[in-house]
């Protein structure tokens, strides 16, 4: 039965994710890019001093830092673990190369989100913070195109339900809890018409269902104050033992970087035939690359819109920040263990085990103590990633229920029903699901993207104008 599932589900995969998709979301970074002047280049010290630097003042209801580590929380997660191993896996290394590609137009298409998000929210009488893709398309475009904007809600209940916010995640922490705890399956059960599972993996998606339903009562707040603590704190780790693992084997980073380069243009010459065409490495990497930074799917102005600030470009320039340590930061390193070690090259091998083969060969480190940080790095990531997916899924759903609070509890809890049964779907149609319901997604977000282009450049030129009058009354003040 799975594999005709698996087969059905490539099927529409391939049709979502086809060229015209790649195409449309690369295009909308290089349209925002270049009408942009390259802002992502220009700007990010700025952007990054303001990551760190909260505005006083201004509606919303956390701080921008918290708004980002809420973003980031949902999209630092198996995509930069499991992610971009199984995009090498599918399309040879050159597909990491297309990863960073779109991430550096990402970073523009992310800034346009920001920016909207906060210049169309809806801020309710107690303080409630509404705004994403759903507002600026209905605000920004006008009420003729609600129904675009009610789609896009849709599928956003549906990419957290079915895709990035559950499934995936849950599968990438038990599969890894399982290969550190129970690898040979010694203590294992089997479920009737579901399979056999060791108690590993049992164990732990019930675990997990608890601890992720404890932090969803709380709302927004608190899956801010969790994310502000956790994502930090294990990007940072994950980040020193990637450059741990560069030193010790920095001879080999050339003959990567070349592996890389030459797979992206030329695979067959890579893999041997496995991969034949750029477009196949293209399309895993961008589409793997967006699965990790979310730049044009229109999930992080959903938390953007909470910020606590006065300026829509503001908040553009820190939700620009995210692109930039996701995928530019992380998942480059995870990319470089892979090509390093050849772990992508070991036949067997698919998900957090390509990952985890790769720290065990790359770190100077035994095996056991390197699989132990990897599985809780993975396991950090991809339960902040559930957290902010259902807030994200339960924005959407308040806007296509008018705010109804009881579709939204009833929601909360499938939600952590849909993570317990994680587990129990296959590596393969996880991230197919997950594939195509983030290109479903992106399309209504893409076009609002390119109708309201002009409105992002026009916002940007006023506010850099306003700054530099500030700094020279500040010069002049000083002088």
């Amino acid at each position: 039965m799975w594999g005709i599932i698996n087969t059905f589900l490539t099927k529409v995969d391939d049709l979502v994710w086809g060229t015209p998709l790649i195409i449309l979301i690369l295009a909308g970074g290089i349209l925002l890019t270049v009408r942009l002047g390259f802002l992502q280049l220009r700007k990010l010290p700025l952007a990054l001093k303001y990551m760190v630097k909260n505005e006083e003042g201004g509606d919303g209801e956390v701080t921008s830092f918290a708004a980002l580590c809420t973003a980031l929380s949902a999209t630092i997660g198996t995509g930069n673990i499991v992610g971009v191993a199984t995009a090498i896996a599918a399309g040879g290394p050159g597909a990491l190369f297309w990863m960073e590609i779109a991430a550096f137009f990402g970073m523009a298409t992310k800034y346009a989100e920001g920016l909207l998000a906060v210049k169309y929210r809806v801020i309710s009488k107690d303080n409630h913070t509404l705004g994403g893709p759903f507002y600026y398309i209905e605000h920004g475009m006008g009420k003729n195109w609600k129904w675009l904007a009610k789609i896009f809600a849709f599928f956003g209940v549906c990419v957290g339900l079915f895709g990035i916010g559950t499934f995936s995640q849950v599968n990438g922490i038990t599969s890894a809890v399982k290969n550190f705890f129970d690898p040979n399956m010694s203590w294992s059960v089997t479920i009737p018409h579901i399979g056999t599972y060791s108690w590993a993996v049992i164990i732990a998606s019930f675990i997990l269902s608890i601890c992720v339903a404890l932090v969803l009562i709380g709302g927004i707040k608190r899956i801010a104050n969790v994310s502000q603590i956790i994502v930090p704190f294990m990007a940072v780790i994950y980040i020193a033992i990637c450059v741990v693992l560069m030193i010790y084997n920095a001879s080999a980073i050339p003959g990567a970087i070349k592996v890389i380069v030459q797979g992206a243009f030329n695979p067959s010459a890579i893999t041997g035939g496995v991969v034949g065409s750029m477009i196949i490495a293209m399309q895993k990497g961008v589409a793997r690359g967006i699965f990790s930074n979310e730049a044009g799917l229109g999930s992080a102005p959903i938390a953007a819109a909470a910020a606590q600030t006065k300026e829509p470009v503001r908040q553009g320039l820190v939700s620009m920040t995210g692109t930039f340590i996701d995928t530019i930061l992380i998942c480059t390193m995870t990319g470089l263990s892979i090509v390093i070690t050849g772990a992508w090259q070991v036949s067997g091998l698919e998900g957090v085990g390509v990952t985890t083969y790769a720290f065990n060969q790359g770190l100077p480190l035994p095996a056991q103590v390197s699989s132990f940080i990897l599985m809780m790095c993975l396991v950090f990531f991809a339960f902040t990633t559930i957290l902010g997916w259902d807030y994200y899924s339960e924005r959407c759903l308040e806007y296509l229920s008018g705010g109804k609070v009881k579709y939204i509890k009833a929601f909360r809890w499938l939600y952590i029903f849909a993570v317990f049964i994680g587990p129990y779907m296959t590596v393969k149609a996880v991230w197919t699901i997950a594939d195509i319901f983030n290109g479903l997604m992106a399309l209504p977000n893409m076009i609002a993207l390119f109708t309201l282009s002009g409105v992002v450049v026009y916002e940007t030129k006023k506010y850099f104008i306003r700054r530099k009058h500030r700094e020279n009354r500040k010069k002049k003040q000083s002088a």
